[in-house]
């Protein structure tokens, strides 16, 4: 019998930036994607919270990057912190066992390097890419901060272009993830190189100085023969509640750029299909492991459709598929973690493996209790038992 599956992009995403947790998770992770058949390991290796991958050109990436003195407990407005030191890194050693392991089980890592927002980890280490006159600290609360790059300054567009020399040559992927979502302009409202900037290019407000920013890191990405994608906070549009309501662009994104849609209404996907891009559906709302159960019980995460009803079917080959995300900013605990990861992830890669009209829940759910289950139990994951349908 041949199969063969709807979606060609099936992926998990794993955020290590905010709590690391090592390559024997990662490869467990691996193992368990490929025997699901999801095939794009979709990597969060840096942001506020800390950078995690080796940048031989910028060590202090890692000696200062790669570490936070407190963590935030208890929820985004919570005031207590774990005093404790967190942090951990991956060398390019670890990085290229990494990618080979995922390649011989069929895997493409994507890595995320985020820009120009959810960079103070990398303004801690090296200062003068930030906007601020004040520097900050490796984030240690999650809220998204101000450490946002100085993108008027040459000297920041020359440290991205030696960090991707390198992660180029590390990962072999066609893609490369750099983020781009909630950009606080607070940072650059103070920033006379912005103005500047502003200025000389003719830009009504800061979405178009995103834009522009973006368009040459795509650019940039593009002349090396590789595809930038970002989270759909890229396209310029406004999705935030924080946000001034006419901060939004007039430029167009650069056509080549893939948009991982993640926030919004629905109509943003279309609009984007429209325009020729390339999309992957990881609305949050319905496919974040990081909620509860409650929020996104197993039965909604079989159910998702990575198509959204109301687009024209004609537009559905560039609508790439699915990724699910594990976000990590209050699951610091390995176990935790695999607890919201699985069973959904099962369902997640069904939802980009077989024809809509194909799914059966109650099938898979029996595969689950049959199959899955034992296969978890027998390697020592842990999984959210009361959403298991004949869990044991």
């Amino acid at each position: 019998m041949f199969d063969k599956p709807e979606y060609e992009w099936r992926d998990f995403m794993l955020d290590e930036a905010r709590h690391f947790k090592g390559k024997v998770v990662v490869k467990q992770l691996l193992e368990e994607m490929a025997y699901l058949k999801m095939n794009k390991f979709h990597w969060h290796l840096t942001d506020d919270q800390g950078w995690r991958i080796e940048i031989e050109k910028y060590p202090r990436l890692t000696q200062i990057g790669a570490y936070r003195d407190s963590t935030q407990i208890g929820g985004w407005n919570s005031p207590l912190y774990d005093v404790n030191i967190h942090g951990g890194y991956y060398t390019q050693e670890d990085i290229r066992e990494i990618v080979d392991f995922a390649a011989e089980r069929h895997i493409e890592i994507v890595p995320e390097i985020e820009m120009p927002g959810h960079t103070s980890a990398a303004i801690a280490a090296y200062p003068e890419l930030g906007s601020l006159k004040t520097p900050p600290t490796v984030a240690t609360y999650f809220n998204p901060t101000w450490g946002v790059f100085n993108v008027a300054d040459e000297r920041v567009i020359q440290f991205i272009q030696d960090v991707f020399d390198e992660i180029f040559d590390l990962f072999p992927s066609r893609y490369i993830h750099i983020g781009g979502d909630e950009v606080h302009p607070e940072s650059w409202e103070a920033n006379s190189d912005i103005s500047r900037f502003m200025k000389e290019k003719n830009l009504d407000n800061y979405s178009e100085v995103q834009m522009l920013f973006t368009n040459r890191v795509a650019s940039l990405i593009h002349s090396k023969g590789r595809t930038m994608i970002g989270w759909n906070d890229i396209m310029g549009k406004n999705i935030h509640e924080w946000a001034d309501s006419d901060n939004e662009s007039t430029h167009a994104l650069a056509p080549y750029a893939v948009v991982q849609f993640w926030k919004g209404d629905t109509a943003l996907i279309a609009e984007a299909l429209k325009q020729g891009h390339r999309v992957i559906n990881s609305s949050h709302r319905d496919t974040y492991l990081d909620y509860n159960y409650t929020k996104i019980p197993l039965k909604k995460a079989y159910d998702f459709s990575p198509f959204p009803k109301g687009i024209d079917q004609k537009y559905k080959p560039l609508l790439l598929g699915s990724g699910c995300q594990m976000w990590s900013e209050w699951i610091p605990r390995i176990e935790d973690m695999q607890r919201q990861v699985f069973p959904r992830i099962a369902a997640y890669a069904e939802s980009g493996w077989t024809i809509e009209n194909k799914k059966n829940f109650t099938r898979f759910s029996t595969s689950l209790s049959q199959i899955l289950i034992p296969r978890w139990k027998q390697k020592n994951i842990a999984w959210h038992k009361e959403s298991t349908p004949q869990a044991e």
